[in-house]
């Protein structure tokens, strides 16, 4: 069984991002549930990210506790908001290998919101 938890945050919706994704996301990797978290932030939570100041805050909060934060780089691009993203320390890369590495790895968790 796998460790790793990848959530994939990719709703534009701020609620859905603090009551669900981010919740879970943070508490997952507080409580031990999971060794190790991902939130992959891709598509319209890009932009979310970038724009909202609640939610940057939220996003800092989850790095303290421990959980890696990642970005699709051609949705960035798309929105506009790499070098912002970059700022708050997401990593921000192409998304499409590593998550199809993780989507193959017998046990993978993969959660998307």
């Amino acid at each position: 069984m796998t460790e790793k938890l990848t959530v994939i945050w990719t709703s534009g919706d701020k609620e859905v991002a603090l009551h669900m994704a981010f919740m879970y996301a943070r508490n997952a990797k507080l409580k031990g549930w999971w060794k190790e978290v991902d939130l992959v932030i891709w598509g319209p939570s890009d932009k979310l990210a970038a724009e909202d100041p609640e939610i940057q805050e939220e996003l800092k909060l989850m790095q303290h506790v421990g959980v890696n934060l990642k970005a699709c780089i051609t949705c960035a691009m798309r929105y506009g908001v790499v070098e912002k993203l970059q700022e708050l320390g997401v990593d921000v890369i192409a998304m499409g290998p590593p998550l199809t590495e993780e989507l193959k790895k017998e046990g993978s968790a993969v959660l998307t919101i």
